[in-house]
């Protein structure tokens, strides 16, 4: 009788073992399991990061260009107000590059005209625009890719 209780004993204790390690096994399955969830949002995070950096580069590169527009128009904007001589190099030089950017506004509106100095309403109106036309952009591309 008692090598059969030693043997039952001894038994119980190999089942118990076997469970235990069931368990230890499940527990590593389980940490696992959320160890590659964990990677697998960590992955997602990463990819939404480097997306929204190149949607950020795209947005500061517009209103890098809509400032120097802005700068432009408003350098054109100043030389004709102060009566800037169209012969000097400079003035043509902005004067030709502003051009095509307030080509569209021209004879919008009648331009003042006072003892040589001339107020380009046209001038604003396009900055006004190109503006809005900016902010729209920036809108649109912030409700694409987010």
């Amino acid at each position: 009788m008692p090598d059969d209780d030693n043997q039952y004993q001894e038994d119980i204790q190999q089942e118990k073992r076997r469970q235990e390690k069931l368990r230890q096994e499940q527990l590593q399955r389980e940490r696992l399991r959320q160890e590659q969830l964990r990677l697998q949002e960590e992955e997602r995070n990463l990819s939404t990061a480097r997306r929204r950096e190149v949607v950020v580069r795209a947005i500061q590169a517009i209103y890098y260009l809509t400032g120097a527009l802005a700068i432009l128009l408003t350098l054109r904007l100043l030389l004709s107000l102060f009566g800037a001589n169209p012969d000097n190099q400079f003035a043509r030089v902005i004067y030709a590059l502003s051009t095509p950017f307030i080509a569209p506004f021209n004879n919008l509106f009648g331009t003042p005209v006072f003892e040589g100095s001339v107020f380009e309403v046209n001038v604003l109106v396009a900055m006004g625009v190109y503006a809005l036309l900016t902010w729209l952009v920036v809108r649109l591309i912030w409700l694409i890719w987010n």
